[in-house]
């Protein structure tokens, strides 16, 4: 491995920057607890941090003097974002525990008009940022106080305040719960602070559905590596030993929680699509047909709350809510209560909070979305009723922490009311709970492990650079583990015949745990810097004249990762033609191979035929493959041949074959179209193949080709897939393939063998086209990024030679089994082949 590629590796280890300033330790408020007085210094050193403390360990108070002492070294305005009804929990802790010469001046304003100089720390709603009322960018420094925003990615809010603080120098988030249910929230957060680009960060950390858009799970191999960089600028604090703090006055109370189920009139359960009546009412799966079935329990659920509350009348509770006809029912049902909504009058509102925090009134109807962030209800309340439940976690998590909370001195009773048709909403949020509850303590262990100080240079996320070179060979393949730019530098000059490959799709995904891995690069420019090292060795040992076939793909970037708002196409395929290009390679050309534009949608959701009829101007077309034809210039310049032409044998390949390769002149077979109602008794699978058959023997007619398929629709609704085209036209251009069969790969092996199945393989009818069209027989096949090792497979038995490199050992190992296996094929002689040798057996 050559020092400037070992170079370039070594800067991919990266953590998150320190950015900000040093304060020394009795620079802080003496009057806040040791742990707060350890969190702040740390947190404003990287200038770009988050704290997921959990309920009660004074995230108001970090927040505070992590401005206050920001305005004592840089010049500038100070912001903390909240939400609504929390301001006067700031003004309390200021009051508390901000005198003498820390006192600070906390002032709340709603647009930019409100501004009053640099001295005050300012105070503002999330909704007055969303709204455009307040520019971010007049600020130093910003923190965002129960940062749940940043968790609804894609989301207007999300969009909105990416972008907007995209300048401000220092910038906090505070939290108790930052991903309740899904890991990958997590990253948002990281894109809000500016550690690592929202995309980037899914790319890295976790691997996609390639059946589902948006299923994405942490890699099983990239868990440790994620947890760690996680840590390298977010501190998980549950409690104050674990950074090595006495937890005296830091115990959270015992709960009590009950679950209480009231029946549903069966009655009402309507009827299926087909008519038939249903004898009981369908569970809830969805969120549409969980509020359906909260509307038609209504009565049954304020019943039991009423039974709940006569238990002990003159207890403090809140009446937590999700609907406004709950709220309704609520008040007429509950003597003096009082409600927080969002129509009533914002000063309103928070008096309630304020007057209930402070025990002047017994019961509270409120939302979660509303009341469940930032108010401290322990002082005279341990008991909540949960009216309804619902499948957001966050919010309900929230809810029941405005009591559960570090000085809380009784039990708290959490009384949970659902309906019998809500029993997957129930095992949805206790799913959601345990999840939660391994987060947590899984970053406890983390931050127990490393405390405040950082990650020791030599544990940077268990990645590694090089590997341990294996390699296997048989009497018509060498393939080795390795590094794919170490593994061509061994090869000799003009020695390979045709690089038949697909490389990596930029950051799409990653293989392996290695920093030489190319997935593992930050953005399309980076893995372009990585590929500078590899192209020029595979000009170097391709044979003049010979073909490099580049199998590439253009990347789809999802309007809420890139802030566009729509998805757009990112062209890989002409970055990586200009990349040959520039590398001294010559453009011969691109094959397409055509995807299904159904199943297409079903990985992206960006071609969905709703949204067409919506707005016809985001749709685009459905994304092709290619595969770029780069040839190596042959040695004399004056005539076009490769120094070792690849030659065709005319009873091999005829003018026929030639002719319908060129021009691709199919004529008709005579057969007449079927009816619609003969193609919907095919079925689906046998509809595509005919009508693929069919369009390549027709003059194509676009609008008998759209009128077949309605008139298909209309003979049988639904008989057209969801999951795929069935009425896909077959190609008459010898440059686009429509006919590739997509599950003939090596995985197909792997799934029988249950094994590890390759994230993109490559489909045995493309490699053998292009082997059979750019190779002669003996010749020597090579691919740099082997995967299960389908090319030098697919060599072999097209009685050539294969040789090809992979990094991912699991890969590789299979992938040796394989071409093992390849050869001992045409080891074994065929019955014809048996017979052809009897006569010269014969003769001696």
């Amino acid at each position: 491995m050559s020092d400037r590629y070992r170079e370039f590796l070594e800067r991919k280890m990266r953590l998150a920057d320190a950015t900000g300033i040093d304060v020394a330790a009795e620079e802080v408020n003496p009057a806040l607890a040791d742990h707060v007085r350890a969190i702040v210094p740390w947190a404003l050193r990287g200038g770009r941090r988050a704290i997921f403390a959990s309920f009660g360990l004074f995230k108001t108070s970090m927040q505070i003097e992590m401005m206050r002492l920001i305005g004592t070294k840089v010049p500038g305005k100070r912001l903390i974002v909240v939400p609504l009804g929390v301001r006067h929990e700031f003004v309390a802790e200021a009051a508390e525990r901000f005198t003498g010469d820390h006192a600070v001046n906390l002032r709340f304003i709603r647009s930019d008009d409100d501004l009053e100089g640099d001295e005050p720390i300012y105070l503002t709603n999330y909704e007055s940022v969303r709204d455009g009322k307040l520019d971010p960018a007049n600020f130093v420094a910003a923190s965002l106080d129960e940062a749940a925003v940043l968790r609804g990615y894609g989301t207007k809010t999300f969009q909105t305040f990416l972008p907007l603080f995209d300048a401000v120098r220092f910038k906090f988030v505070a939290t108790a719960t930052p991903s309740p249910n899904r890991t990958k929230e997590l990253i948002h957060y990281a894109g809000f602070l500016g550690v690592m680009d929202t995309g980037q960060a899914l790319t890295r950390f976790f691997q996609r559905n390639s059946e589902k858009a948006g299923d994405l799970q942490l890699h099983p191999h990239k868990e440790d590596e994620f947890w760690l960089w996680v840590h390298s600028w977010a501190l998980f604090l549950q409690k104050p030993s674990d950074i090595g703090f006495s937890d005296e006055g830091f115990v959270l109370p015992d709960i009590d929680v009950r679950w209480h189920e009231v029946p549903v009139d069966h009655g009402a359960a309507g009827a299926d699509r087909r008519g038939q009546g249903l004898l009981f009412q369908n569970a809830a799966l969805g969120v549409t047909q969980a509020a359906a079935a909260k509307r038609e329990s209504l009565s049954a659920r304020i019943a039991k709350m009423q039974d709940l509350i006569g238990e002990d009348p003159e207890a403090h509770r809140i009446l937590w809510h999700d609907l406004e006809d709950e709220r309704r029912a609520i008040e007429q049902t509950v003597p003096g209560v009082r409600s927080i909504y969002g129509s009533q009058d914002l000063e309103k509102n928070e008096r309630n909070a304020v007057d209930f925090k402070e025990g002047r009134f017994r019961d509270l109807a409120t939302k979660p979305e509303m009341s469940g962030a930032g108010c401290n209800f322990q002082k005279h309340c341990a008991w909540e009723i949960f009216v309804g439940i619902g499948f957001k976690f966050h919010d309900f998590i929230q809810a029941v922490h405005r009591i559960v909370r570090f000085g809380q001195t009784r039990t708290c009773r959490i009384d949970i009311i659902y309906s019998e048709a809500e029993r997957e909403v129930r095992q949805s949020l206790e799913r959601k709970w345990r999840d939660h509850d391994a987060l947590m303590a899984r970053m406890g262990e983390i931050i127990r492990r490393y405390g405040l100080n950082g990650i020791p240079p030599d544990e940077i996320i268990g990645r590694s650079i090089g590997v341990e070179r294996q390699e296997v060979a048989g009497e018509r393949f060498r393939i080795a583990c390795n590094d794919a730019v170490d593994e061509a530098a061994r090869q000799a000059d003009d020695s390979v015949d045709l690089v038949v490959t697909s490389i990596p799709f930029s950051n799409h995904y990653e293989y392996t745990a290695s920093y030489n891995d190319f997935g593992h690069t930050d953005d399309n420019r980076h893995f372009w810097q990585q590929m500078d090292f590899l192209t020029p060795e595979l000009l170097r040992i391709l044979a003049p004249g010979r073909l490099a076939c580049i199998h590439v793909k253009d990347r789809i970037l999802f309007g809420s990762v890139t802030g566009q708002g729509v998805p757009t196409v990112s062209p890989f395929h002409a970055e990586a033609i200009f990349h040959y290009l520039r590398h001294g390679f010559q453009f011969m050309g691109m094959i397409t191979v055509v995807t299904d534009v159904v199943r297409e949608n079903n990985q992206t959701y960006r071609l969905g035929y709703s949204e067409m009829r919506k707005d016809g101007t985001k749709m685009g077309v459905g994304s092709p493959e290619y595969v770029l034809l780069m040839r190596k210039p042959q040695t004399d310049r004056s005539k076009g041949y490769a120094d070792v032409p690849v030659v065709k044998d005319p009873d091999a390949y005829s003018l026929s074959r030639w002719q319908v390769d060129a021009h691709a002149l199919w004529r008709s077979s005579g057969d007449r179209l079927l009816t619609p109602a003969e193609l919907v008794q095919m079925g689906p699978t046998k509809i595509a193949k005919y009508f693929a058959a069919w369009s390549l023997a027709e003059v194509y007619d676009y609008e008998r080709h759209v009128g077949l398929g309605e008139a298909i629709e209309a003979e049988r609704p639904g008989a057209l897939p969801r999951t795929f085209m069935a009425l896909a036209p077959g190609s008459h251009d010898p440059a686009v393939w429509h006919d590739v069969v997509r599950m003939r790969t090596l995985n197909a092996e792997q799934s029988a063998s249950n094994v590890e199945k390759h994230i993109c393989p490559l489909q045995f009818d493309i490699v053998d086209r292009l082997i059979e069209r750019y190779s002669n027989l003996g010749d020597l096949v090579y691919d740099p990024f082997g995967g299960l090792m389908t090319v030098p497979y697919r060599a072999i038995l097209k009685g050539r030679r294969g040789q090809a490199s992979e990094l991912n050992p699991i890969y590789f190992r299979d992938g040796a089994r394989y071409c093992r296996a390849a050869e001992e094929k045409l080891a074994v002689p065929s019955l014809f082949g048996l017979m052809e040798d009897e006569p010269a057996e014969a003769a001696e």
